[in-house]
């Protein structure tokens, strides 16, 4: 109950406090990379429960003759890599942190198609909400691999306490200052899991 009241506290002084950083962010975007602004996606939530995430749009759109997206690295303009680096683009999530769907604190939510893939283990880090941020996050970030990332995700569910959100969050903004492991080496971003079951 302390965590969800600190997560409805902070992420609705968040909103209004950062509003105009928001709308700032919002109108260059627009200008930079066009319409949408936001960019949404289903990933799953607690217990695997599926919810819509929404961020700010950090990528261009474009297509290879089939009609399908171009890798990340060729999307990916210097304008999406400073908001990235910079996590900017992670300011809507305050929005699913205050409906309930996220926390400030918890593993990062991945992709849907990711869940046939976890270990039983690895799917230990859906029995808490995902978060903007995580013990992940500040160990590593996206340099980690897999593999490392979802035993970090595992030894947060099993240690979480109050007094651990605010360690991470503090952790957090020296990362995002410092522009620790924003992507994985030879990666405009992090290299898709493919699942490690034996």
């Amino acid at each position: 109950m302390l965590k969800r009241l600190f997560d409805f506290v902070v992420a609705g002084l968040g909103l209004l406090i950062l509003f105009p950083v928001m709308l700032v962010v919002a109108l260059l975007i627009r200008r930079r990379l066009g319409s949408p602004v936001l960019f949404r996606q289903v990933r799953p939530g607690v217990s695997g429960k599926p919810f819509r995430m929404v961020k700010f749009r950090t990528m261009r759109d474009a297509l290879d003759a089939q009609d399908n997206p171009l890798p990340d690295d060729q999307r990916m303009t210097p304008f999406g890599a400073f908001l990235r680096a910079s996590s900017l683009d992670e300011l809507p999530e305050l929005w699913n942190v205050l409906k309930g769907d996220m926390s400030l604190v918890g593993p990062r939510p991945l992709l849907m198609e990711y869940l046939p893939l976890y270990s039983a283990e690895q799917y230990r880090r859906h029995e808490v909400r995902p978060g903007v941020t995580g013990w992940a996050q500040i160990n590593g970030r996206n340099a980690l691999s897999w593999e490392d990332k979802f035993k970090l995700d595992v030894w947060y569910v099993e240690n979480r306490s109050f007094w651990l959100d605010l360690k991470i969050l503090f952790l957090t903004v020296k990362k995002v200052i410092r522009k620790d492991g924003i992507s994985a080496a030879g990666e405009a971003t992090m290299s898709k899991f493919s699942g490690n079951r034996p």
